[in-house]
């Protein structure tokens, strides 16, 4: 069977279509909480709503989203502003520093870290307003509450939120389903800025002051060093305020060495890793990065970074000793084929790219051509 977010589930078949609900007609969210919205072949691939219990993980883990991207795609080098761009405010169509997006293909919206705001606002494609689905009730360390978001996904098996608090220095979790209040914190005293899920169910986070990536289960507080942990510097085994986590189906973590200003690969359980973009030192050449922080890695090797101090979006092939540019390297600026600090990126489904474009306080889009 296949989530809706084409990840696959292996599962029971033999439950009936009669036995399970449609999933929520425009959201295709499940409103039980032990429920995932599923496309079942013996229901004429319809989304529904199947128990979580029914799933079997072990015999089939889902399948991380790779994005397949051709090795010679190009992108319209005007941007088209898909959330914010009015001015920093706190209105429904404003954003202050935005920080990180998450960009849904199943219900076709973003999921945005309205840093400034200490808010996650949710903003379908095509819409002028953003809808506030976590904190937006004031700067605090309430459950209610956020301070400072910097990253967020979507955990598509629990339907829920997972949010980095830079102010808060906690991890916490907030359900989707319609009338949640507050959050829940899954690990807190910690100093997370990136974060994301592999296909086996773990949640990588990133210190940025104890210069480590770490691996946990879901409800462990504790984890697993995955990259760093040898102190700050330049040496292979170590990191410098590391921001943005990539993982792919093998456990591999690339890690945005942000004041290193290169980005590390780390096979699974290796006690080093590898430069593989940038550790010229800092600058603007097409061998450098300035302050890298997202990244995201396709099915070629490829990754493509947002290069932040350099206002750019780098393409760098696998094995490269430098990038080109795709988007972006303009100068720093507020036309639509520039960026005021470049942090973080998306692709959609259709491998157009999205870019948060912090001090213009906006998201902008670039159609592959």
């Amino acid at each position: 069977m296949a989530g809706t977010n084409n990840t696959g589930i292996c599962g029971f078949q033999w439950v009936t279509c009669s036995e399970l609900r449609a999933c929520e007609h425009t959201t295709n969210h499940c409103h039980e909480s032990d429920h995932i919205c599923i496309r079942h072949p013996r229901c004429h691939n319809h989304p529904v709503c199947y128990p979580v219990s029914m799933i079997d993980q072990p015999i089939c883990p889902p399948i991380t989203m790779i994005p397949n991207i051709p090795a010679n795609a190009r992108w319209a080098q005007n941007g088209v502003t898909v959330a914010g761009g009015h001015e920093p405010g706190n209105s429904t169509n404003q954003l202050f520093n935005p920080w990180d997006l998450f960009v849904d293909d199943d219900d076709q919206t973003m999921v945005i870290a309205d840093r400034k705001n200490h808010r996650i606002v949710q903003w379908k494609i095509g819409d002028t307003n953003g809808q506030v689905v976590a904190g937006g009730t004031g700067q605090g360390n309430r459950l209610d509450q956020l301070d400072t978001p910097i990253d967020v996904l979507i955990d598509k098996k629990t339907d829920s939120l997972i949010i980095s608090e830079r102010g808060n220095r906690r991890v916490v979790r907030w359900s989707r389903r319609s009338g949640t209040i507050q959050g829940e914190i899954l690990i807190d005293n910690i100093d997370s800025y990136g974060l994301v899920t592999d296909g086996h169910g773990y949640l990588y986070i990133s210190n940025a002051l104890k210069h480590e990536v770490r691996r946990y289960q879901i409800g462990d507080k504790n984890g697993t060093i995955v990259a760093g942990g040898h102190g700050k510097g330049t040496g292979l085994n170590q990191l410098n305020y590391p921001h943005c986590i990539f993982v792919d189906q093998q456990q591999t973590v690339y890690v945005s060495d942000t004041y290193n200003h290169r980005v590390m690969k780390w096979n699974k359980g290796a006690k080093e890793g590898i430069v593989v973009a940038g550790g010229q030192g800092e600058g603007n050449a097409l061998t450098q990065l300035l302050y890298p922080n997202e990244l995201v890695v396709d099915r070629l090797g490829t990754l493509y970074i947002a290069d932040s101090l350099n206002h750019r979006v780098i393409r760098w092939p696998k094995g490269a000793i430098q990038g080109t540019v795709i988007v972006g390297g303009n100068g720093k600026g507020a036309r639509a084929n520039q960026f005021n600090s470049a942090v973080s990126l998306s692709f959609d489904r259709h491998r157009d790219l999205y870019v948060v474009d912090t001090d213009n306080h906006r998201v902008q889009r670039f159609s592959i051509e």
